[in-house]
């Protein structure tokens, strides 16, 4: 396993953004000695079947930005979501800063390229992004020193970032009452995550980890903050030391009684486009509905 590098006695300030349409949480991650900041993935709001797409819930992270004075260097992308649709562009032609995502989205772009038919003008290098982050890669946001972990298994593309003392962990984890991510979209693998998930686990005990989505199981409130040992202790899918065996078991069954996110489809092919839609050939938005595709 790789040694990453690891800094405890950096505490940047995250200020956490909860969607209640889709469940997710988008944070602010601010260099603690400096006004540069990052975002955390954004969320573009959708009425599906109006197919009517507003920006309320990106403008609340663009405000917030602004009303503080602070300069958005990068707008990170954990993997490609699909129950929620990303804002990146949108908020990257407001305040700037560069979208960044796991080199593996090339993998989920060719994978859905196909079934969305997209055809030779669709991009499947991953040129829509600014960056495509490898595991171990470092970037800055001011000046507070950030790495990349390759975590996949719910999708190929999926990455933690560690900033001082947080990790944003995307879909990989969930609370401790909430589990793991489902592993059985394409290219999803449920030993792969369980591997992923050691990584993550693998952090100090104090590291803060921030979720992507929370559901409140048991009707308890929304929470998405936590630290590597409550999860190493208390997760109910790999806390007190499940084995690989028993957890990719666990998975696998639970994952043949979900059910599709209700917005998987428009959700890929945009967020596969680094947030923007796609288009027709006169150039209008336009979502496609492959039937029995996914």
């Amino acid at each position: 396993m790789t040694n990453y590098p690891v800094n405890m006695d950096v505490r940047p300030d995250v200020s956490a953004h909860f969607d209640p349409a889709t469940n997710t949480i988008s944070y602010i991650v601010k260099d603690p000695d400096s006004t540069h900041c990052a975002v955390i993935d954004s969320v573009m709001d959708i009425d599906y079947a109006a197919g009517r797409i507003t920006q309320g819930h990106a403008d609340a992270l663009i405000e917030e930005i602004r009303s503080r004075g602070l300069t958005l260097d990068w707008i990170i992308e954990t993997h490609v979501h699909a129950d929620h649709l990303s804002a990146a562009p949108y908020i990257q032609e407001q305040l700037g800063g560069k979208i960044g995502i796991g080199a593996d989205i090339v993998t989920v772009q060719e994978t859905f390229g196909k079934v969305f038919n997209e055809g030779t003008e669709f991009q499947r290098d991953g040129s829509q992004f600014d960056r495509l982050f490898r595991d171990g890669d470092t970037y800055e946001v001011g000046g507070m020193a950030c790495l990349a972990m390759h975590t996949p298994g719910h999708t190929p593309a999926c990455m933690t970032h560690v900033m001082g003392d947080a990790a944003f962990v995307g879909d990989t984890l969930f609370m401790p009452d909430g589990g793991s991510a489902r592993a059985d979209f394409p290219g999803g693998d449920a030993g792969v995550l369980y591997d992923s998930i050691q990584k993550v686990l693998a952090l100090p005990d104090a590291m803060r980890l921030f979720m992507c989505h929370d559901y409140g199981p048991n009707g308890r409130d929304i929470a998405w903050e936590t630290t590597v040992g409550e999860e190493k202790a208390n997760n109910i899918h790999v806390g007190g030391g499940t084995t690989r065996e028993a957890f990719v078991k666990m998975r696998t069954e639970r994952d043949k009684t979900l059910d599709v996110p209700k917005l998987i489809l428009p959700s890929l092919q945009v967020n596969m486009r680094a947030g923007e839609l796609p288009r027709d050939p006169d150039g209008h938005p336009v979502l496609k509905v492959p039937v029995n595709g996914i």
